[in-house]
C-alpha cells in the first residue's frame, strides 16, 4: 500500500518524529511504500521525491506561532480575528493534504500526533475536514494529548475550548487509533467511547548498540572520567520530571568516590533554568562537584563534529561506557530512557513513573531497583551498591532484560501490531 503520513516535523530528535521513523522502517520492511507531508525535514528520512514540505505545518511557523499565542498565552480581547484565522487556515491545510493523497496516491493516512495533542490548532482542524469528506482509512497515532499537559491547552475564549474538545482527538468513522500506554488507552475508552491499541515505544534489538570501538574510546577522557571511575549515566534532558535530584543523591549516599553521574542531557528545556539552578546548588552543598558530570556538549543523538571541529559522540556511544543507567522521573508518556538501557545491556534503576512504568512496562518482570515516589530508602542504596560494584551482576541482568526487552519492545513486536492497524 501507499502510506501517506502526516507529521509537525520529522528527521529530529523529538519522540514523536524518533518513534514515527521506527514505524517507516518496520512498514518499508512489510513492503509499504511510504510518502511523508511534513512542515519540518531536519533531515532526510525516506527518497526526497516521497517527502512534500508545507512551512505551515510545523509548529515553529507563523501561522502556528501566531495561533498558540492567541488561544492560550497571549489573547487579546477579541476572539474574531483569530476564529478568521483558524478556520481560513484550516481551510488552506485541508485542501493541500486532499490535492497531496490525490497527487501521490495514497491509500491510507497516518496521522502522527497532529491530530492528538493542539500544539497546531489549524493543522489539526485541517485534518479533520479533510478526513469528515475522504473515503480512505486513517491510522491515527496518538503520542500526547491536552489533558495530560495540566493547563498548558486552556483558553479564556469558549469558542477555542470547543475546537479542542472537538477536534483532538480525532474522531472520524474511517479512523483507527494507536496509543502509547495503556492509561491513554483507557481515558480514550472512557472519554469518548474510542477503542485503540496499545503500541510500546520500540527499539531495533536486531541492530548493534552501545558497543565500544575505536571512534568512543576516548568518550570518558573528554567529558572528565578518570581511569577506574564508575559511571552511572542519566541520559535524558535536564527538566523536573526526570527526578535528576535523586540520581545526585544516590551519588552521594554510594559514597564511593569513584561512582560518577554523567549527565548528557541539556538544560534547553529547563524553562528559566530553575531546575538546572537547584541541582548545581545541591550538588555543591553535598560536596560532589568532582563526581557529577554534564556532558551535554558532548553528545547528541548521533555522532558528528562540532563548530569547533571536536568529536560529538552519540547516545549509542553514551552507552557503551556506562556501567548503569538512572531514571527516576516522575511522569513519562512511555520511557524510550528504560528501553535504550535494556538494548544497551545496561543495568538501571528507576522510579515508578507514573502512569506508563508498572503498568506497561514494570510488569513484564524486568530486573531492577525500582523506587517508590523516589524515595531512595538505605534497601535500594544498598542494592544499588551490589550492582554497580559486581561486574558478573551487571552482565547477569543485562542479559536477562535484553531477551525480555526483545519479546516485548522489539522490531518484531511493532511489526505485529503494525499488520493489524493497517489494512491489508
Amino acid at each position: 500500500m501507499r502510506i501517506g503520513i502526516i507529521i509537525g516535523r520529522i528527521g529530529d530528535v523529538d519522540g514523536v518524529a524518533l518513534e514515527t521513523e521506527k514505524w517507516i522502517q518496520v512498514l518499508k520492511k512489510m513492503g509499504h511504500e511510504i510518502f511523508i507531508l511534513s512542515g519540518q525535514f531536519k533531515e532526510d528520512v525516506i527518497e526526497p521525491e516521497n517527502q512534500k514540505a508545507r512551512r505551515a505545518f510545523s509548529f515553529f511557523s507563523p501561522e502556528c506561532e501566531w495561533e498558540q499565542n492567541r488561544a492560550f498565552f497571549f489573547p487579546p480581547d477579541d476572539s474574531e480575528r483569530l476564529l478568521n484565522h483558524l478556520d481560513g487556515t484550516a481551510n488552506t491545510v485541508a485542501t493541500t493534504v486532499f490535492q497531496w493523497i490525490l497527487d501521490f496516491h495514497i491509500d491510507v493516512l497516518l496521522v502522527e500526533n497532529a491530530s492528538s495533542l493542539p500544539a497546531h490548532l489549524s493543522l489539526g482542524m485541517g485534518i479533520m475536514r479533510c478526513a469528515e469528506r475522504l473515503d480512505l482509512p486513517i491510522v491515527v497515532h496518538h503520542h500526547d494529548f491536552s489533558w495530560e499537559r495540566g493547563s498548558r491547552y486552556t483558553s479564556p475564549f469558549p469558542e477555542i475550548t470547543q475546537i479542542v474538545e472537538e477536534t483532538f482527538p480525532l474522531r472520524t468513522s474511517n479512523a483507527r487509533h494507536a496509543v502509547i500506554n495503556s492509561n491513554q488507552q483507557g481515558v480514550l475508552k472512557e472519554k469518548f467511547d474510542i477503542d485503540s491499541m496499545v503500541v510500546p515505544n520500540v527499539m531495533d534489538f536486531d541492530r548493534p548498540y552501545a558497543r565500544k570501538d575505536s571512534y568512543n574510546a576516548d568518550l570518558p577522557a573528554s567529558i572528565g572520567l578518570q581511569e577506574g571511575d564508575i559511571p552511572l549515566f542519566q541520559i535524558t534532558r535536564i527538566v523536573e520530571r526526570k527526578g535528576i535530584e535523586v540520581a545526585i543523591d544516590l551519588v552521594k549516599r554510594l559514597e564511593d568516590p569513584k561512582v560518577k553521574l554523567v549527565i548528557t542531557g541539556s538544560a534547553a528545556d529547563d524553562h528559566r533554568k530553575g531546575y538546572y539552578g537547584d541541582l548545581l546548588s545541591q550538588i555543591e552543598r553535598n560536596g560532589i562537584k568532582d563526581r557529577v558530570l554534564f556532558a551535554h556538549h558532548k553528545l547528541l543523538s548521533n555522532r558528528g563534529s562540532s563548530s569547533t571541529g571536536e568529536r560529538i559522540f552519540s547516545l549509542s556511544d553514551a552507552y557503551a561506557h556506562a556501567v548503569a543507567c538512572t531514571y527516576f522521573s516522575t511522569y513519562e508518556g512511555f520511557g524510550n530512557a528504560f528501553v535504550e538501557a535494556v538494548v544497551a545491556r545496561r543495568p538501571v534503576f528507576v522510579n515508578n513513573y507514573k502512569p506508563v512504568y508498572w503498568p506497561d512496562i514494570g510488569t513484564h518482570g524486568f530486573k531492577t531497583v525500582m523506587l517508590e515516589n523516589n524515595n531512595l530508602t538505605d534497601k535500594a542504596v544498598a542494592e544499588i551498591d551490589r550492582i554497580v560494584h559486581d561486574p558478573a551482576l551487571q552482565a547477569e541482568i543485562a542479559e536477562y532484560n535484553f531477551e525480555l526487552g526483545r519479546k516485548h519492545f522489539s522490531f518484531d513486536v511493532l511489526e505485529q501490531k503494525l499488520q493489524a492497524l493497517f489494512p491489508q
